[in-house]
């Protein structure tokens, strides 16, 4: 029992003085001991190091370094979320199925046969179909890796040694870090290929070759854009994916995208079929396809091709028997890559085509042509050979040949005597004066008018008065009057009052629609100067259409190709099967006038003399020159082949001692031997008329009357011209 009045005090801590501990390591002494002293006494510090400056350079210094390290790991960690969220989402843009990725092309391409079957052109970027890594050759690919990127199979899209190697290189030759070699692995390369998945949009980019242009930019910003493209890829593809990607929408070179394509361009197989040779070819081409394309310079390819060869050595790919082999027999292109031959004639083709189906097209095209390629070397060979053998060196002359059948079907042509792709071409392009040319358009009317070959026309001084223009009075070539002759000899030595004189007897309207009908669509002249090929046309329309005369005189339309049809078809999308129009003239008026036309080459003066072919092979045409010889023709044919030549400078100045009957007779002459070596010898489809009984031209004396059933045209020709004339 407590004591009334007393209280337990309140329970409180003990006050304790603190006492150091000795340094032998004795026990506190004064614990539970109250004392007077009060709290711990703190402990002491230890003294600082260094002046004043010094400790404020090394806190300087460790503050600068914690600041830097912490704006480091906090931009490093931004850069790693934000490049995982891009790759993330380039990963979900990316198709499901790699094939959507291996055509990237916004064109199209169109590949040409010839008639016997054979690729000889190329138009657009060719495309030799869907390829995949593990179809192509091992040689193929183990170049490709070899020269391209030899970590491919071990990196993840990203080569950090490559790139610090690039730079070391781009430093060591004195370019910016970052300007020529970049270290792009295959995958980055991929990507920009894809243009990190952008299409090309015509609203955004003018051409095509823009948007590649900014495809291929090399700033460091695309680079670093470049980067989770990659990685997306390497996500979502195997490695043998994104191999594919690269071997089909690499560009090649000679318009060949993807090694498919570029093998059968400049050897002629599959890619599957390739040796080490011509895979390190293909592959050397990647760095430079235009610089180092065979079809350009070849031996500049092989030394580029040997070098991946010796990569390919040196990191396994190939034995040193299997290289020595190799580098002893460099890869040669087959016959049709490097060769230009039928270069016009494809380019023609090309726009003469349906433009959705060639210049314009978005599939791949194959075209069955016309072209016979004899006939095309026959062509060119003789060009060079005349103008080797004949023409003065150093003269600026051109000329242009058109080789075809009766029904139109271009055979051969030549637009110059050099061809570049996509070049001007005389042949096709040129509009020239055709000059006497001309004229058998004019007896052809009076031919099918019922007029004879051997009817007469007077050959003397003539003067039209034109409306507007006054007086007109035509000047034959040697500037000489013949007197009467008949239609005959007139042509045949190419008169050209006897052209006009007919040309008026006809009338001029007539004439022209007949030579429009024949072909001959430009603006025709409206004066008398019709006659003698005041007009211009090209080649190949005066080609057509003395063709027209040939098969009878039916007008005929030129035509290149007999077929269109898409890659991987077998149904085409549009024939031809002739270009034989509507008819013209009579077949009898056309068959009279092809043997007045043989005259020209057979008779002793005739103006094609030099055009007569050997082991008595039938010939018809005719000579043109025209004023102050600034446009030379020969236009002429056999049974079976119309072939057209034309001589001029490009400038319109007058050629030097050319004419008609001369250079551009021999240009068809050797042609023509050309064409028809080893050919069985075809009669012309022409009527030879009764020669009439009059004396040699050479005696001739006054004219007798017609032997034909039109009657006699001389007195019908100065009927119309004395009304004409008011006389």
């Amino acid at each position: 029992m407590a004591s009334k009045g007393t209280r337990r005090p309140p329970l409180v801590a003990d006050r304790r003085n603190t006492v150091t501990r000795a340094s032998s390591g004795g026990r506190d002494s004064g614990r539970g001991r109250s004392g007077g002293g009060g709290g711990r006494k703190p402990p002491k510090r230890a003294p600082k190091k260094g002046n004043f400056l010094t400790r404020f350079i090394g806190g300087l210094f460790r503050w600068t370094f914690r600041l830097i390290w912490g704006v480091f790991w906090r931009v490093t960690a931004v850069g790693i979320t934000v490049m995982a969220v891009a790759t993330l989402y380039f990963y979900s843009t990316l198709p499901e199925n790699v094939n959507e990725l291996l055509d990237g092309r916004a064109r199209g391409s169109v590949t040409m046969r010839d008639a016997d079957g054979e690729v000889f052109a190329w138009r657009g970027e060719t495309f030799g179909g869907y390829t995949h890594a593990s179809e192509v050759s091992e040689h193929l690919r183990n170049a490709v890796v070899a020269s391209e990127d030899r970590r491919f199979y071990w990196h993840f899209g990203v080569s950090p040694r490559g790139i610090a190697g690039a730079i070391a290189n781009n430093i060591a030759a004195g370019r910016g870090a970052f300007r020529g070699s970049g270290g792009s692995t295959i995958t980055q390369q991929v990507a920009k290929l894809l243009c990190l998945g952008r299409e090309f949009d015509p609203d955004q980019w003018e051409t095509e070759a823009d948007y590649e242009a900014d495809c291929r930019e090399g700033t460091v910003w695309r680079k670093i854009q470049e980067l989770p493209y990659a990685f997306a890829l390497e996500l979502h593809y195997s490695k043998d994916d994104i191999l594919s990607i690269y071997l089909n929408r690499a560009f090649l070179g000679a318009g060949a995208r993807g090694f498919e394509a570029a093998s059968e361009r400049y050897f002629g197989h599959s890619a599957s079929e390739l040796d080490a040779p011509e895979a390190a070819m293909l592959a050397g081409l990647l760095p430079a396809p235009s610089y180092y394309a065979p079809t350009r310079n070849l031996q500049r390819a092989q030394d580029r091709a040997a070098t991946v060869l010796g990569l390919m050595h040196d990191q396994g790919y190939l034995t040193d028997a299997a290289f020595a082999e190799a580098r002893a027999n460099p890869a040669t292109l087959h016959g049709a890559a490097d060769s230009h031959v039928g270069g016009f004639f494809a380019d023609w083709v090309m726009n003469t085509g349906p433009a959705y189906l060639t210049r314009d097209t978005t599939e791949d095209v194959m075209i069955q042509t016309t072209l016979d390629p004899r006939i095309q070397r026959a062509a060119e060979e003789a060009v060079r050979t005349v103008f080797a053998d004949r023409v003065r060196e150093g003269s600026t002359a051109e000329a242009a040949v058109v080789v075809m059948s009766a029904d139109g079907a271009v055979r051969g042509m030549v637009g110059g005597r050099s061809y570049t792709v996509g070049g001007f071409n005389r042949a096709t392009m040129a509009e020239r004066q055709t000059g006497s040319a001309f004229k058998p358009f004019v007896y052809a009317l009076a031919m099918d008018d019922g007029y004879m070959p051997y009817d007469l026309v007077e050959d003397a001084p003539l003067t039209i008065n034109v409306p507007g223009s006054g007086p007109w009075t035509p000047r034959n070539y040697t500037n000489n009057f013949l007197g009467m002759m008949t239609l005959a000899e007139a042509l045949a030595r190419s008169q050209n009052i006897p052209a006009v004189r007919i040309s008026e007897a006809m009338g001029r309207e007539r004439v022209r629609r007949a030579a429009n009908a024949f072909g001959l669509a430009s603006d025709l002249a409206e004066g008398p100067a019709l006659a003698l090929g005041a007009s211009e046309a090209t080649l190949i329309n005066m080609t057509a259409a003395y063709a027209g005369i040939l098969n009878g005189g039916s007008a005929v339309r030129p035509y290149g190709f007999t077929s269109l049809t898409l890659a991987g078809e077998t149904t085409p999308l549009m024939t031809i099967g002739s270009g034989i129009g509507e008819r013209v003239i009579s077949e009898e008026a056309a068959e009279r006038l092809v043997w007045m036309m043989s005259q020209v080459i057979d008779a002793d003066y005739g103006t094609g003399r030099r055009a007569r072919l050997p082991d008595g092979r039938q010939a018809a045409g005719k000579t043109g020159t025209t004023t102050s010889a600034r446009d030379a023709w020969f236009v002429g044919f056999t049974a079976d082949y119309v072939v057209g030549v034309w001589m001029g400078n490009d400038d319109n100045s007058p050629l030097t001692g050319v004419s008609g009957g001369g250079l551009p007779a021999e240009i068809w002459r050797e042609t023509m031997v050309r064409v028809n070596q080893g050919m069985p010898l075809h009669p012309l489809p022409m009527l030879v008329p009764q020669a009439p009984a009059l004396e040699p031209p050479s005696t001739r004396g006054t004219p007798g009357g017609s032997t034909g059933g039109g009657g006699n045209l001389g007195d019908a020709v100065m009927g119309i011209l004395n009304g004409i004339l008011g006389n």
